[in-house]
């Protein structure tokens, strides 16, 4: 979940360092910091608090320049955020510095075999025991005490490593966390994420598990399993065809709001992508009638959004393939003993594709005998690298903390997932798949209608601002998008949410309810409409204050109970999830703008979730 960067050249290493890190804020924001090798020796500076603390306080220090150096940018785990805690961690000789993201599990043991060598430590991190034991067993040669250290390690780690007497080299090392090296002219790079280095590079190195690499300005060498391996820039890395724009924030303030706009493009895109001639084309995934016909169970295994993506997509699933899904929290699932085998495929959806639990899971299955399909944003990310079937949504680089479009493409992905399987166990017509597909390629333009009377859900936030709680209701598919509805407003705003399938209310929860509560409810299923208006008469009867999602021909009942209503563009019942977000998405911004919050940056949230 931290920020990781790293530069050797002939260019000012700082000014790289503050300017890659800033790219990088979202993947942590408590304190930064960076090493700079000068000469001989390595200067640390780090402060508690945002990036722009330690630029500030780098103007009152002495010209430092170097042509090395590393820098981190944190969210922590061990011990709070702090000057002493951030990173770089240095040894206690100084000839040590490091930055780490990940979590070292065995690190109490560690430094108390440390400690009884008579080192001595300042920080409550981790990270600092990384850096005294590279120290304890460094003797003359600085790769070897790395190699030694890190075989000593137990939990994840993506580290970036200085050493004073070796000033020609950057070391990094990966297991288990994200951590790419970029190739220059003359010069090289070591990131977390490629947003930090594509202004300087295009080609880039995703190093694997248990790589080691030595990254010097004129050479990269990898040391892995597999032996030495001298990178090529033209050969052995990934081109990166994003425009340099597209981690700019444009003419928007805010990432997340940029984010919810470009949603209709990039729907589209990944529809797109799938959808061929009006023809699901799942040619390059690979899927083998053979093979899901001998499927007896799904599992859909996630984190946070991309979990609620799931719960659409096991209503959808069952539905139109008839085929028997489980949707499992990713940081639950191997602790459970799941009942998965060679006759389950599991699904693990990840915009990030490094999510430390879905990669857990992910690796639970594979040892249990299932296939393992990905739902992922990024190419050659780690759960990418090790699932047999991978699908890639096409959002583009998203950055603001809290997701937005990362989750509709997932969600189209899902759609047309399901109707793949619909149509290969022949559990839907020929005609009831094309009217589906249809109305898949038409929810861009749809999604398109929302996002230009966003204006509305402004006015409906300034009546709501000052709330303390709210409450999100629906039934079925509703249900499942007020979940992610409720983690959207809490994320951004710091209001406290819950959401709950309708007709649990009268099971407890109604006694929450009283004048002036906020109930947000969705009633965008037919069938299921009066069920769900029953259920806001009882809350009305309370005193809660209603606000309501559906769809214009249910206009005149609506408008006899709720006190505020927004109505989506007509779709088929079963795609209403891939509209009825948007509203939500746009409350919640709303919300957290007229109070205050910092958006694409909440307090305690980082981006891409890498430890457990």
């Amino acid at each position: 979940m931290c920020g990781i960067i790293g530069y050797i050249g002939n260019n000012d290493a700082k000014a790289f360092l503050l300017d890659g890190l800033e790219k990088m804020e979202y993947r942590g924001y408590d304190s930064s910091g960076i090493s700079v090798m000068s000469g001989n020796k390595i200067h640390t500076f780090k402060k508690r608090g945002r990036l722009q603390i330690l630029r500030e306080s780098l103007k009152n220090q002495q010209d430092v320049s170097g042509f090395v150096g590393i820098g981190h940018t944190r969210w922590a785990t061990h011990g709070g955020a702090s000057d002493i805690n951030a990173h770089p961690q240095n040894s206690q000789s100084g000839r040590i510095s490091v930055v780490h993201n990940g979590i070292i599990e065995n690190y109490i043991s560690l430094k108390n075999f440390l400690l009884e060598k008579g080192f001595k430590f300042i920080s409550d991190t981790d990270t600092e025991v990384v850096a005294q034991l590279i120290d304890f067993y460094y003797k003359d040669n600085f790769f070897e005490a790395v190699k030694t250290a890190v075989s000593k390690l137990e939990g994840s780690y993506a580290l970036g490593i200085l050493c004073s007497n070796e000033p020609d080299k950057i070391i990094a090392a990966k297991k288990d966390s994200p951590l790419i090296v970029g190739i220059g002219e003359d010069e090289n790079y070591i990131a977390s994420d490629v947003t930090a280095l594509i202004s300087k590079t295009r080609k880039i190195y995703r190093l694997e598990e248990n790589d080691i690499a030595v990254v010097k300005k004129d050479k990269v060498t990898i040391y892995s399993n597999a032996g030495k391996k001298v990178l090529d820039r033209d050969k052995d890395c990934t081109t990166i065809d994003w425009d340099i724009e597209s981690v700019g924030k444009g003419n928007y303030d805010h990432f997340m709001m940029k984010e919810i706009m470009q949603q209709p493009k990039v729907l589209k895109k990944t529809i797109d992508s799938l959808i061929k001639n009006g023809k699901i084309d799942f040619l390059d995934v690979g899927l083998t009638d053979e093979y899901l016909k001998s499927l007896s169970k799904i599992f859909i295994v996630a984190c946070g959004s991309a979990y609620h993506v799931g719960v659409v997509g096991r209503y959808v699933v069952e539905k139109l393939a008839k085929i028997s899904v489980e949707v499992e929290l990713a940081s639950e699932f191997r602790y459970k003993e799941p009942l998965v085998d060679e006759s389950s495929l599991v699904i693990v959806i990840s915009q990030s594709g490094e999510t430390a639990d879905s990669l857990a899971a992910l690796r639970e299955a594979k040892k249990l005998g299932a296939k393992v399909l990905s739902i992922v944003n990024v190419v050659g990310s780690s759960i990418a690298n090790e699932s047999d079937y991978v699908i890639y949504t096409l959002a583009g680089q998203e950055i603001a903390v809290a997701t937005t479009k990362a989750y509709s493409c997932q969600l189209s992905v899902v759609y047309i997932l399901a109707l793949y399987f619909a149509e290969r166990f022949k559990s839907i017509s020929d005609d009831d798949l094309s009217k589906y597909i249809a109305e898949l390629i038409s929810l861009p333009d749809k999604l398109e209608l929302i996002l230009q009377q966003k204006d509305e859900l402004l006015e409906i936030a300034q009546k709501y601002k000052d709330i303390s709680c709210a409450f999100f209701i629906g039934r079925t598919l509703d249900y499942a998008v007020c979940m992610e509805g409720s983690l959207k407003l809490k994320e951004v705003s710091y209001v406290h949410c819950e959401a709950y399938a309708a007709g649990e209310l009268k099971h407890g929860t109604i006694s929450l309810i009283e004048k002036g509560t906020l109930v947000i409810a969705l009633l965008t299923q037919d069938e299921l409409f009066d069920k769900t208006v029953s259920n806001l008469r009882e809350v009305k009867a309370r005193g809660a204050r209603i606000f309501a999602i559906t769809t214009a021909n249910h206009r005149s009942k609506i408008n006899e109970v709720a006190d505020d209503v927004y109505f989506i563009p007509e779709c088929l019942n079963l795609m209403s999830p891939v509209l009825s977000v948007i509203p939500l998405q746009l409350l919640s911004y709303y919300s957290a703008f007229l109070r205050g919050c910092d958006i694409d940056k909440p307090r305690n949230l980082a981006k891409s979730v890498t430890v457990e």
